[in-house]
């Protein structure tokens, strides 16, 4: 007996549509979305206005190698904290404005003697500086040109805030 090649086709169609796995249905499909760790404090995405002035205090701090207490925020305004601490070398006032973008602080030297310095530093060849807040902890990590890191929790109480 001589078979046509169009059953001999369909006999192993029909014995392959047996052996397959079912497709899985929407429910077994895996999310694209990446699902946020609970062991990582994410950054608000707007801070008010206590919670700005306290994460500029500590980036700032840490960017001039003072403590969070040395830091006076002199006020806000349109998102823009207004910093000043005593000059390490002759006893001054050192001045800058700090505002926060999601996980980044970006700041800016003011009253340098070199006008083209007082720019926000947020260029290529500038440190990226970013902090989690986690209570009364606020974690900075500087990232310099090189790639090296540079990390530090700073308690910044809510009450200090107050300046």
């Amino acid at each position: 007996m001589r078979l046509s090649p169009a059953i001999v086709i369909g006999a192993f169609a029909l014995a392959a549509c047996g052996e397959r796995d079912a497709a899985p249905t929407p429910a077994e499909k895996v999310s694209a979305e990446v699902k946020a760790s609970d062991a990582v404090q994410m950054a608000p995405k707007v801070l008010t206005v206590g919670e700005l002035r306290r994460v500029c205090q500590a980036g700032l701090a840490q960017v001039h190698g003072q403590e969070p207490a040395a830091v006076a925020v002199d006020g806000v305004e349109n998102g823009v904290a207004h910093a000043s601490w005593r000059a390490p070398v002759d006893g001054g006032r050192m001045r800058a404005d700090c505002r926060v973008e999601n996980d980044l602080i970006v700041w800016k030297p003011l009253d340098l003697p070199d006008a083209t310095l007082v720019r926000w530093m947020n260029q290529s060849g500038d440190p990226v500086i970013r902090y989690v807040m986690d209570g009364d902890t606020i974690t900075i990590t500087q990232t310099l040109p090189n790639g090296t890191t540079e990390q530090a929790e700073l308690a910044v109480p809510a009450e200090e805030e107050a300046r």
